[in-house]
């Protein structure tokens, strides 16, 4: 499985949680499931992130061939 859809895997997994929380009533897994949601993204953007920065890296490298 890719980084990326781990990711989404993790995001799914969070608002499964945080939905289970709302219809038990139970606050506390509803806001565990958020923070697994927040936490998700913050890693696939951390991993678009890199792949941008590899791509002008690769860019910058390729023009000083030249």
């Amino acid at each position: 499985m890719s980084k990326e859809n781990s990711h989404k895997a993790e995001e799914f997994k969070g608002k499964a949680k945080a939905a289970a929380g709302k219809a038990t009533d139970d606050e506390s897994l509803q806001a565990e499931g958020k923070a697994d949601v927040v936490q998700a993204k913050g890693k696939e953007a951390g991993e678009k992130a890199k792949d941008a920065a590899r791509g002008v890296a690769n860019s910058l490298k390729d023009s000083s061939e030249r």
